[in-house]
């Protein structure tokens, strides 16, 4: 087990000064970084896509309200399950051998699923998409910390690698609507296999191998007690969003919890554990992680309560609303470019802080301002929030490789990837549940409307926005409007809510980063 000694040694720990030796590499390196974007746009993409393919994948199979749901969330509740395990599996066996097997796999998987005939088979096709992908994500940043060893070029590489995540989110959407258009909903998993091609033909000869040289034996029942871990959580999380506070979603989170804790003593009695636990002890490894989580966290729970602003309130059309957000989602990806020379200059804990305190500054604006205004306001508070998050994600993911050994960089990429995971769940479900309970309470449903209405699209309207827009489509104009302003008001009530909790939370994580990632030294 790695001692929190030999973590000292590392680049990114407090007060040390001593800089790796720059390597030597050259085109190879940045071949094999541009061959590692393929499967890091992939998933990326997968992840934002397939929302736009659900009308046509209902209307083409039929699935029920609950196998509708599990098309969803079955991909990200395995991808999340086993995230840490293939991280340390990567670690073990090599990480490009990892890779390309995620690769195949995700490829083969992919194309099977196109075609898929029932929902049944697209539901086991969509686990099996979430096994292949933990495989891909932790592999790519863990090589990218042994491809680039001269912390500057990885500074860079890292940025590169964030770039193409944020630019395959921000794709997604539009990708996804484009190809369910022009094609089939099957289109938007068939295009895994040409992106997955460059990879596997020429991953073997550019992108070098490397694994942990004493890595000691793969523990089942740690794998185990991982997936009985996560899985549980963001499935409670999840219920937790869309169904609010149950006794249901809490019993789920805290037998994933129970499981959680099991998982961590067993973790301090192996000799060869699963996830290095002394990993934590690093206080540069913690805090990026938590700077991570908490700007997926912003990021996230800032889209959720925007996408519906703009197509409910906004009247805008799917395609039209992503369109709207690129300029701030390409803000992202400059952000996290333009940060790699800014920390030889200033400290990179400080550009951290800087970065989540931009994301404070954008939820303040959506806090103390006015909505109603048309949606100026709110996407150029998301510009502010996304240059905060760009700058915040590359240094904190660069942190994390850096405060580690290299042969523990597997399981570091994937403790990163959780984060990314519970961030952007938590973004959802945390800010989304409290958006959801201050909704329902502001509403002030006027009694010409609930007198004109069914009881059962009342209840709707009460409910979500969405179901007060769509009970407004129905009714004579007076009665339309007074119900929309009403949904208005209390949607708008809630948002402020939710922006000020969010800005709370932003704040105190920036001070946390500035305080506790003070003494990093400066990027040579």
């Amino acid at each position: 087990m790695t001692t929190a000694p030999a973590l000292q040694q590392s680049q990114y720990t407090s007060g040390d000064t001593r800089q790796p030796t720059p390597a030597n590499g050259g085109v190879r390196d940045w071949m094999a970084l541009g061959l590692l974007m393929f499967p890091v746009l992939l998933v990326a993409v997968d992840n934002t896509a397939l929302t736009f393919a659900l009308p046509a994948i209902a209307r083409s199979l039929d699935p029920s309200g609950v196998q509708l749901l599990w098309i969803v969330d079955a991909y990200a509740l395995v991808l999340a399950g086993l995230l840490v395990a293939m991280g340390s599996l990567g670690d073990r066996i090599g990480r490009r051998r990892l890779l390309l097997i995620g690769t195949t796999g995700f490829a083969a998987v992919s194309a099977a699923t196109a075609f898929a005939p029932s929902a049944e088979w697209l539901i086991a096709g969509r686990s099996a998409l979430g096994l292949f992908g933990a495989m891909l994500m932790p592999s790519t940043l863990s090589l990218i910390r042994n491809i680039f060893p001269d912390p500057g070029r990885r500074r860079l590489a890292v940025a590169v690698w964030a770039a193409g995540f944020s630019g395959g989110a921000a794709l997604g959407p539009i990708f996804g609507g484009w190809l369910v258009e022009q094609f089939w909903w099957g289109a938007v998993l068939l295009v895994a296999v040409p992106i997955m091609l460059p990879l596997l033909v020429l991953g073997p000869s550019f992108i070098p191998e490397s694994r942990d040289p004493s890595p000691g034996r793969v523990d089942l029942p740690s794998i185990v007690l991982s997936l009985l871990t996560m899985v549980p959580a963001v499935y409670g999380i999840k219920e937790l969003a869309t169904e609010g506070p149950g006794m249901r979603p809490l019993a789920v989170i805290a037998f994933g919890a129970a499981m959680g804790l099991l998982f961590v003593r067993r973790q301090h009695r192996l000799a060869s554990p699963l996830l290095d636990m002394s990993l934590f002890k690093n206080r540069v490894f913690s805090t990026a992680i938590t700077a991570n989580v908490l700007a997926l966290f912003s990021f996230n729970g800032f889209i959720l309560f925007l996408a519906q602003h703009l197509q409910l309130l906004e009247g805008m059309s799917p395609s039209a609303s992503g369109t709207a957000m690129l300029p701030a989602l390409t803000a992202t990806v400059l952000a996290g470019l333009l940060v790699v020379p800014l920390v030889r200059k200033v400290r990179p804990g400080f550009v951290v802080a800087g970065g989540l305190s931009l994301s404070a500054a954008g939820y303040s604006i959506v806090a103390f301002g006015n909505h109603s205004a048309g949606p100026a306001l709110l996407l150029g508070a998301l510009l502010v929030l996304a240059l905060g998050v760009g700058a915040a994600e590359t240094i904190s993911n660069d942190m994390i490789l850096g405060a580690v050994p290299p042969e523990k960089s597997g399981a570091a990429a994937a403790i990163s990837e959780t984060g990314y995971e519970m961030g952007s769940l938590l973004g959802t479900a945390v800010l989304g549940s409290i958006l959801t309970a201050s909704y329902q309470r502001h509403l002030l449903l006027p009694d010409a409307v609930t007198h004109a209405s069914p009881a059962d699209s009342a209840d709707r309207a009460r409910e979500t926005l969405a179901g007060a827009m769509e009970l407004a489509g129905t009714l004579p104009a007076p009665l339309s409007e007074s119900l929309a302003a009403a949904a208005r008001a209390a949607f708008d009530s809630g948002v402020h809510i939710t922006a000020a909790i969010a800005l709370v939370l932003m704040a105190g994580a920036a001070a946390l980063a500035a305080v506790v990632l003070r003494k990093v030294p400066k990027a040579k």
